[in-house]
């Protein structure tokens, strides 16, 4: 049996254990990740190391370290309250003005997991303050930061417009940022239209309860509240105008925070998700450990070698989707675009077309719980059975990891091949 076979058949029990009996799938991939990677793959315990996702853990930890230490002294109470009167009152569209937050910051250059970063903890609590379906909120935040995410000042686009100018090709910027857009547009309209008014997973009892509803919300913040409001726009400023790691710089924020709130901020590092890490970690260390050993590559390949152009380009498309649930978005973009010239270069296919559809079959998927954005809604998600909120997430992914790359395809390959 080759290292593949037995590579991918670890993967699909890790996920049919970890879905059926209450094990985190985190456990189960750190398991197999050494099992597989030692005894199939031939990788020294070094080499799997290497995959574990440190820079996503300081992330996740700091982010929600500082929300936690935030909502504790009121802030983003305070916060939520200024966001409602600012839409004066309409609730229903706090989740579109998120959206356009999220499309604005991508789109003039911020990284998008920067910019889930920062609006998913904040849209977290609009759902759980004002009872909308967190999952709604949250795939809109992610899906209005990749509405952005391909225009040419934007990191993503940037990428893939410097990959292909390296080729004989030619992509439009104006072409690649209008598909992501109007398809990220369109799957936020119906997100919104189908979820919208469906109930939330709603956890039996919330530790946040009481401290919320000891903390008013007065129409001016107190001095611990404004130092919380500079700290967070110092952390804005930080990641996105200087381009510092922003888990550092919550990690910093948080701890100055507690230093001069410790009576209230003992139990700040209980908002941390922990769980969500374990799992986030667990997995994205197993799927490194499968692009360390050639795996993903090697599919990649084989899908590139199959059948006619425009079926190709369809197996492309799902390739890349189904493997960017698990892993970075950017490496799978650096990785498949090269893939896909030679097929360019030998059909008919649309250039604009094809490159545009891998770019958005890539990124859309990025609503998974294993990817940088997906982990940030989950870790994030206040008031919710947090087990029954990850089989929401993992079954919207999954309807967009089905249907997404078909519909990338036949909007931008299928008309102009």
């Amino acid at each position: 049996m080759s290292a593949e076979v037995i590579s991918i058949g670890a993967l699909l029990v890790m996920f049919v254990v970890g879905t059926v009996l209450p094990i985190n799938l985190g456990i189960l991939a750190f398991v197999a990740t050494f099992a597989v990677g030692t005894a199939s793959l031939g990788l020294t315990e070094d080499e799997i190391f290497e995959g574990f996702p440190a820079k996503l853990f300081v992330t996740i930890v700091g982010v929600t370290y500082l929300f936690s230490v935030a909502r504790r002294n009121g802030t983003i109470d305070w916060l939520v309250a200024a966001g409602v009167r600012l839409v004066r009152g309409k609730v229903a569209l706090i989740p579109w003005v998120l959206f356009l937050v999220a499309a604005l910051l991508t789109a003039f250059g911020t990284f998008t997991p920067a910019a889930v970063a920062i609006l998913a903890p904040i849209g977290m609590n609009f759902a759980y303050r004002y009872k909308l379906n967190p999952l709604v909120v949250g795939m809109m935040v992610i899906s209005g930061g990749h509405a952005g995410a391909f225009s040419p000042l934007a990191v993503s686009g940037a990428l893939v417009l410097g990959l292909v100018d390296k080729t004989d090709l030619h992509v439009s910027a104006v072409t690649l940022f209008s598909a992501s857009f109007l398809i990220n547009l369109v799957l936020s309209a119906l997100t919104y239209a189908l979820l919208a008014k469906r109930p939330a997973p709603l956890a039996e009892t919330t530790d946040d309860a009481a401290t919320d509803e000891d903390l008013a919300v007065s129409g001016r913040p107190d001095w611990r509240q404004w130092l919380t409001l500079a700290c967070l726009l110092a952390l804005v400023v930080g990641a996105l105008g200087f381009h510092l790691e922003i888990g550092f710089l919550a990690l910093a924020a948080g701890a100055l925070l507690a230093l001069v709130d410790m009576k209230r901020q003992e139990k700040a590092v209980d908002g941390v998700s922990w769980s969500t890490l374990l799992l986030v970690a667990g997995m994205m260390t197993y799927i490194a450990m499968l692009e360390k050993a050639g795996v993903i590559e090697s599919i990649s390949e084989h899908a590139a070698g199959l059948g006619a152009p425009l079926v190709v380009a369809l197996l492309l498309c799902f390739t890349v989707a189904i493997t960017s649930a698990f892993a970075s978005s950017t490496a799978i973009l650096t990785a498949i675009i090269p893939i896909a010239v030679p097929l360019l270069l030998s059909s008919h296919l649309s250039a604009a077309g094809l490159i545009a559809a891998l770019a958005i079959s890539t990124t859309i998927v990025d609503t998974s719980p294993f990817s940088t954005n997906g982990a940030l809604v989950l870790s994030n998600a206040r008031g919710v059975d947090p087990r029954r909120f990850y089989r929401q997430v993992i079954g919207y992914t999954g309807g967009i990891v089905a249907l997404g790359p078909i519909v990338a395809w036949g909007a931008l390959v299928l008309p102009w091949s």
